[in-house]
């Protein structure tokens, strides 16, 4: 009489024999319930991501990871716009003593806010050896920039929009870190190396794209995954701008893909700066479509304006309502035939930065 335990066996083994012969496996761990969690990054290109404002340079992938040599300051964002969601990421900072910035930008606009080189959004810090102050930290900071809106978790000590972490958990240069954002109707919260340290909420926008930042240091990303939850319905006010296709016109770095007399022009500090010489003409005609640019005259200029020539037509530019001298504007162009030449008028200590175009059919 065979035992009890071995009929039982030979009873399940028999009920469970699949089709063919075959037999189910046991389970393992690559069995894991797919969570709903996608690659952020491919591994091999930049698909899905797209370079704003930086030279081409500035991001690219190296043996799986996206590195970012942090020049010139800009950002390289996601080519969609997410809403609620887990993302997790693994970054490190190759400086071991110097101070070494970056971050990731969520809910963010398409294109810089005025006058910068980074967008409206929640910064996710992502810093080291910073020096010791009162109102940021080097181990996951999270706050709102140029214009974007929140409220940290715990109050700030100065009364910022900043969330201070309330541990000490990012290890130092040539470490790895691991963040993990959850982001959830208008909140987030960060978890620095498997521990939960800072949160903001009330934030807006609250939907937007996703950008890595460009900022002095090199950095490199890797496993970037992102799961989507599902939306809370944000109001239209609450939703960051959507991309209309522009396209940057300079890098930032140097005068390429434009032309000018010696010494008329220069690049200092991400700008475009005039010497009152001569003129600034772009090598490649555009139009009809969309011009953006930001630019500023010294606050000590006795006018506040200057002039873009667009083929042959002149135009003269004045700042946005209520800017003053020393202060930036921007300036929407639209160009209703071409392609032409764009010719920025050298006035001396004229700033230029921003430039952007989106080419259309009927030039608006």
């Amino acid at each position: 009489m065979r035992p009890a335990r071995y009929l039982l066996l030979c009873s399940l083994l028999t009920a469970a024999a699949l089709p063919g012969g075959s037999h189910p496996r046991l389970a393992s761990a690559d069995d894991k319930k797919d969570d709903g969690a996608r690659p952020l990054f491919n591994g091999k290109n930049l698909d899905g991501w797209v370079l704003v404002n930086t030279h081409p340079d500035t991001f690219f992938v190296k043996d799986g990871e996206i590195v970012t040599t942090g020049n010139p300051m800009g950002f390289l964002r996601t080519d969609r716009q997410y809403e609620n969601f887990v993302l997790e990421m693994d970054w490190m900072h190759v400086n071991k003593k110097e101070v070494a910035n970056s971050g990731l930008f969520v809910w963010g606009d398409p294109l810089p806010a005025v006058g910068t080189v980074y967008t409206r959004g929640i910064e996710v810090q992502i810093l080291i050896n910073y020096p010791k102050v009162d109102w940021a930290t080097n181990h996951g900071d999270l706050f709102s920039i140029w214009g974007a809106k929140c409220v940290p978790d715990r109050p700030h000590p100065k009364g910022y929009e900043r969330c201070l972490p309330s541990e000490e958990r990012v290890k130092g240069g040539g470490e790895w870190n691991h963040y993990k954002v959850t982001a959830n109707d208008g909140g987030i919260k960060l978890e620095v190396n498997g521990k939960e340290v800072s949160g903001v909420s009330k934030c807006n926008p609250r939907k937007g794209y996703l950008a890595l930042e460009s900022e002095g240091a090199e950095c490199h990303f890797k496993n970037l995954t992102i799961k989507e939850l599902p939306s809370t319905n944000p109001k239209p006010e609450e939703i960051a701008k959507v991309s209309e296709g522009h396209v940057s016109l300079f890098n930032a770095l140097d005068l390429k893909g434009w032309k000018a007399a010696d010494g008329a022009w220069k690049v200092s500090g991400g700008k475009l700066v005039a010497t009152g010489k001569g003129d600034l003409v772009s090598e490649k005609p555009i139009g009809p479509g969309q011009l953006i640019l930001d630019w500023k005259v010294p606050a000590k200029a006795e006018k506040n304006e200057f002039h873009v020539e667009i083929g042959d037509s002149k135009v003269r530019v004045e700042p946005q309502e209520g800017r003053k001298p020393g202060a930036w504007s921007r300036a929407t162009f639209a160009i209703d035939r071409g392609p032409h030449p764009i010719t920025l008028k050298g006035v001396e200590g004229l700033e230029v930065m921003n430039v952007f175009y989106r080419e259309t059919k009927e030039g608006k």
